[in-house]
């Protein structure tokens, strides 16, 4: 039996309350019990993730949580290495982990790369991964074979586009190349949960519409890391090239950030359709905590949109103003398919809405 403390109500609570920019580090290292150490770790690593896994089912929010931090670990060589050939042999090193038995320890990341206490954690996650296969190892052979092959997807495009930008001088060179990175990295993981949730193959549709969801949720992740992306030297959008390498100061900086935030927003915004038809066509609201983890995934979604408009100049749409408020927003979800099923349509409906008008940079070849 899962302990008390571990149950889905009482790991919401915790990760809203956790600390991200101030982890308690001491007490995560101190953490020796191979679950435990999963949930406390997850809020850190997993963010808004964290949410939508621990109100799943039981085995399925262990078997979700144990592979996202497996892809929290890719994305931290992804992150963290000290040079290319470095991140590509530790995206390449980790994915061949599993076709050994046993699995041998992950090559370490110096400490000194870390930048701040969130990368320290995800330090930390790498150093106890023995933890976190502890617990892989209690998972089903399908299930651990299915992981397995979303690492080795994951890794094979992150070392695609760590290849990319290394060719390209720190960019990616359009919307293709950006389509493909966000289908990598978030669409291979968005397929697992569907055969998951499922417990079956992904059907072709479902899965066409899985990635095109994808990119629209992994661009949250980049309009919010444009900066930081900046200043460590990389740059999805070709028309950042100019600025790459140090934080944006001043006008011509800040307005090409903006425009690109602006460009990235119309292509996430007008995907929301693709959302829509995965909740629709897999019937998803058939089952509380199911829906209410798709709800809760769409709002988080929604929440960095609507700031994401406030940082470009335009009006945010209506909606749940902070973490506590979205929470608090999806529990009719729990109880009615209905209501569930209205928010998805809701959210679409704003999205396509505030597409409209947000314009297309021209295209810019990398390189130029």
């Amino acid at each position: 039996m899962r302990p008390l403390l571990s149950l889905g109500p009482v790991l919401l609570v915790r990760g809203l309350a956790a600390d991200r920019r101030r982890p308690d580090l001491a007490a995560l290292a101190a953490e020796r019990r191979p679950e435990r150490f999963v949930w406390r770790v997850l809020p850190h690593a997993a963010r808004s993730f964290a949410a939508s896994i621990v109100v799943l089912p039981r085995e399925q929010a262990r078997a979700a949580a144990v592979a996202y931090l497996y892809c929290r670990m890719l994305d931290t060589y992804e992150d963290l290495s000290a040079d290319p050939a470095a991140r590509v042999a530790g995206l390449r090193g980790f994915a061949a982990r599993f076709g050994c038995d046993p699995m041998p320890a992950p090559a370490p990341i110096g400490a000194g790369l870390a930048r701040d206490d969130r990368d320290r954690v995800h330090l930390l996650l790498i150093e106890r991964c023995a933890l976190v296969d502890a617990v892989y190892a209690t998972l089903g052979p399908e299930v651990r074979a299915r992981i397995g092959r979303l690492v080795a997807s994951m890794a094979a495009g992150m070392v695609w586009a760590s290849e990319a930008f290394a060719r390209q001088g720190g960019v990616l060179s359009g919307e293709e190349q950006l389509g493909r990175y966000c289908r990598s990295v978030i669409g291979h993981p968005a397929v697992f949960a569907i055969e998951l949730i499922g417990d079956g193959d992904c059907p072709a549709d479902a899965r066409a519409d899985a990635l095109e969801a994808s990119e629209m949720i992994q661009l949250a992740n980049i309009t919010r890391d444009i900066e930081a992306d900046l200043a460590r030297g990389i740059a999805y959008h070709p028309a950042l090239e100019p600025h790459l390498g140090a934080a944006p100061a001043g006008p011509e900086a800040e307005a090409a950030v903006r425009a690109v935030r602006e460009d990235y927003m119309r292509m996430a915004l007008g995907r929301a359709g693709a959302y829509r038809r995965l909740f629709d066509r897999l019937d998803l609201g058939r089952t509380a905590t199911i829906r209410t983890a798709a709800v809760l995934m769409l709002l988080f979604t929604d929440l960095h949109y609507r700031g994401c408009a406030a940082r470009t100049g335009r009006r945010p749409w209506p909606g749940p103003g902070g973490r506590l408020a979205v929470l608090a927003g999806a529990l009719p979800a729990l109880l009615s398919p209905s209501w569930a099923e209205g928010t998805v349509i809701r959210v679409e409906r704003d999205f396509l809405d505030a597409a409209v008008g947000l314009r297309s940079l021209p295209p810019v070849a990398a390189g130029s």
